[in-house]
């Protein structure tokens, strides 16, 4: 091909309509990773806030005649579901096609939140093979207590207060009446949305769809003839459907690649942060997770808040949560940069998936918190102790003896319980960190203490009655509390985004400004992944010298 056939070949891609791709199979990722692991593990999902800027900017091109989505049965969280249905809808009501197709909503199993996520589309296709998995919503716990107790081993702890059921998997054979209470409302809650969401959707009535979930699940024909898929195609007669109604000439392309034209801003451009706090929170630098994932280090987020803050071209910060809490001195040096920050720029907080415990300990100091309805948050309250496991260890003839200097040294070993004495401390460790935390959602969220504290007791609510109760402003997500920080600092609807923490240089990979050589990289990449793998068996053990914590949280599919 000569050169004014390519020129023109190029031109023609450049000016022809645009049909966006979208493939969810491998779920979605939330920010920058933490780790060169993780950002390895994350190399094929999209990032969420890529493809809700590359929505929002396709919504305005002209170009971009139609979305088609690949939903897959990995799951993603009812509050990023709840934003992408979101971004469709917008995209939507700009007379753009949109389509969902799935070769099944959950193969004999639960497809509820993949499908609420397909009713947002105008057009819904299955694969004839598939399924539709509409069948609502079951939050089910689990107790180890009777399997613990055989072993001998028993948990030591305490929480404040009686809605802080954490440990409750560790302590009872079953839900006490506040566990029970708590969570029959979040399942009402969430079931409220989904069918508020699929009737809208749908255009049936909210009853019906009720029906609909109590008759579910459905094979494909019974889906169609219900109303819920407008027909069984597989994805070659999808895309033809897609590409026929764009245009002969239309070209597809994936929305990661849509949205990589925009360059970084130019330093002394006039900008918004975007400040990423991912994962379980825990002092120092963020990091893998030993329970999986990664982790929000204090050092970190604090060092990310405070370059923000001391940049002059930073006129907000939008801190996008998604943690269910960890480490309470962290979480307290996190929430100090949050408000040293708000005194000189407006700080949103974005809440994710999960904003719970820590995770709400990190958002109450801001300005403005958006939350979607479908967000977990609140937990206010915490919870500390440890197993003992002398028993197991006499039963299989494993014995100790200690040697200690101070009343106290061996508080935290596991091979015995706690004195009385050392009950006393644990108990007051509890009670100072509850009254503070109270103390400083009653500050923040500008209510009394005693009204904190009706909120609090350790109860996780719903985005939803958050707001209700207070402890949420807005109902949204990232993109409305991006345009909430540009509005609150003066600056234009389309200014500029920073993100931090800064990007490793895997990520710098995916970007499309890499001045970096990619081989280079990788090679760095290599000799940087093996300090995970150095400080592994550190991160499995479990600490004698601090009280054993451990997360509480359910996954909505």
């Amino acid at each position: 091909m000569d050169a004014s056939k390519t020129i023109n070949a190029v031109l023609q891609r450049r000016t022809a309509p645009l049909v966006l791709e979208l493939d969810l199979t491998e779920g979605l990722t939330e920010g920058p990773p933490a780790d060169p692991i993780s950002a390895l593990l994350t190399m094929r999902k999209p990032r969420l806030a890529d493809v809700l800027a590359g929505l929002k900017r396709a919504r305005r091109d002209s170009r971009v005649k139609a979305l088609i989505v690949k939903i897959g049965g990995n799951p993603i969280g009812l509050a990023t579901v709840q934003e992408l249905r979101q971004a469709v809808i917008q995209f939507r009501a700009g007379g753009k096609l949109t389509v969902a197709f799935a070769e099944t909503f959950g193969e004999f199993g639960n497809g509820t939140v993949p499908y609420y996520l397909a009713s947002a589309f105008e057009r819904v296709y299955l694969q004839p093979s598939g399924d539709v998995g509409l069948t609502g919503v079951a939050l089910e716990q689990r107790f180890v207590k009777g399997a613990l107790d055989k072993l001998g081993i028993v948990y030591e702890g305490g929480q404040r207060h009686e809605y802080k059921t954490a440990a409750n998997v560790f302590t009872q054979d079953h839900m006490t009446e506040p566990h029970r209470e708590s969570v029959a409302r979040i399942a009402q809650s969430v079931t409220e949305q989904l069918v508020a969401g699929i009737a809208d959707g749908r255009r049936l009535d909210p009853g019906k769809v009720r029906e609909l979930i109590d008759r579910g699940p459905f094979i494909g024909a019974e889906a169609v003839e219900a109303g819920l898929v407008d027909e069984l195609a597989y994805r070659d007669q999808v895309y033809d459907e897609v590409k026929k109604a764009a245009g002969a000439d239309a070209h597809l392309l994936y929305v990661s690649r849509y949205i990589r034209g925009p360059k970084l801003p130019h330093p002394k451009a006039d900008s918004v942060a975007l400040i990423h706090g991912t994962g379980m929170i825990k002092l120092g630098k963020s990091g893998r997770s030993p329970f999986g994932g990664g982790a929000m280090g204090s050092d970190t987020i604090t060092s990310a808040i405070r370059t923000a803050r001391r940049d002059e071209h930073v006129k907000a910060v939008v801190f996008r949560v998604d943690s269910p809490g960890g480490s309470y001195v962290a979480s307290d040096a996190v929430w100090r940069e949050i408000v040293l920050t708000r005194k000189v720029k407006p700080v949103i907080v974005s809440m994710g998936d999960l904003a719970a415990s820590g995770g709400y300990f990190v958002s109450m100091a801001a300005d403005v918190i958006v939350a979607q309805p479908g967000t977990l948050t609140g937990s206010i309250g915490v919870f500390g102790g440890k197993p003992v496991l002398a028993e197991l260890l006499k039963k299989i003839g494993v014995t100790s003896d200690v040697v200690a200097e101070g009343g106290n040294a061996a508080m935290f070993s596991t091979s015995r319980g706690f004195s009385p004495a050392q009950w006393e401390k644990i108990n007051a460790w509890l009670d100072r960190i509850y009254d503070d935390f109270v103390a400083k959602v009653a500050e923040g969220r500008n209510l009394t203490r005693e009204r904190a504290h009706e909120l609090a007791k350790g109860r996780v609510w719903t985005g939803a009655d958050a707001r209700s109760g207070g402890l949420v402003d807005e109902v949204g997500g990232l993109e409305d509390a991006m345009a909430i920080a540009r509005k609150r600092a003066g600056l234009a609807a389309d200014a500029p985004v920073r993100i931090y923490p800064r990007l490793n240089p895997l990520e710098r990979l995916r970007g499309p400004d890499s001045s970096e050589d990619r081989a280079a990289a990788i090679t760095r990449l290599r000799l940087e992944a093996w300090g995970p793998f150095a400080r592994l068996a550190a991160d499995l053990g479990l600490p004698s010298y601090g009280p054993l914590v451990l997360p509480g949280w359910w996954t909505i599919r």
